[in-house]
């Protein structure tokens, strides 16, 4: 295992495009991972090349860490989910406190797939974007699910994975602050412009925070942490 080398889960939102940021300024080696699983949002896949070619094109120091892309095809994820990000139907809070838009499993079968990547490219490190500071109580985005998971993944293959998970105990607001200090104002802009986050894939409306429908509790997120930003930490 190599300690320079990482892979990065990459959606193309927001969020994983400041964790891809992150990584490409510690590590010396960054290749990026996607997953298709037929999300009702899946304009975000359409995305991540142009948000990849942006950052080559804007940031030439980091060009020549940013190593190989892939997607890979879990179908079979949206095959046993039934939820708002993989059926079309209204978002809605269910009898167990969870938003709709949970899908079970999904974060525990990326990280798999990302050390199964990882295991086969000599990287020790995987870095996601998972939050539980200003999220959806999404339990799979939890930091003791994250440590559980780098346990069973070392223990599963057989390595010394590292497990980062830069955006963890910060908001949104703070996220944007953080590719602010990472990449100045060329990074902010360039996710305002090149990113999608919207649970509902709308790629028609541009607002000051970034592309998206505007009313659902994503792009709500998104908004608020911006103008948070921008009251807050832009003078």
């Amino acid at each position: 295992m190599e300690d320079s080398k990482a892979i990065v889960l990459f959606s193309g939102g927001q969020d994983s495009t400041a964790c891809l940021a992150w990584a490409l300024e510690r590590f010396a080696h960054v290749e990026t991972i996607g997953f298709d699983y037929r999300q009702r949002h899946r304009v975000e896949l359409d995305v991540r090349p142009q948000v990849l070619a942006a950052i080559r094109q804007e940031f030439p120091h980091w060009d020549g860490k940013l190593g190989e892309d892939r997607v890979i095809d879990i179908a079979v994820l949206g095959q046993v989910s039934d939820t708002a990000l993989t059926q079309d139907v209204e978002i809605a809070m269910l009898a167990n406190g969870l938003p709709n838009t949970f899908v079970p499993g999904r974060n525990l079968l990326f990280m798999i797939f990302a050390a199964a990547v990882a295991y086969r490219r000599g990287a020790q490190h995987i870095v996601t974007g998972v939050c539980e500071t200003d999220y959806s109580g999404y339990p799979d985005c939890r930091d003791d699910t994250m440590k559980a998971m780098q346990l069973a993944l070392n223990l599963g293959m057989d390595q010394r994975f590292v497990v980062h998970t830069p955006l963890m105990w910060i908001d949104k607001a703070e996220t944007w602050l953080m590719a602010h200090n990472l990449g100045g104002k060329a990074l902010v802009d360039l996710i305002l412009d090149k990113t999608h986050t919207c649970y509902h894939g709308n790629r028609t409306e541009h607002h000051e925070w970034g592309w998206g429908c505007g009313n659902c509790p994503s792009c709500e997120l998104r908004a608020n942490g911006y103008f948070k930003f921008k009251s807050e930490f832009v003078a």
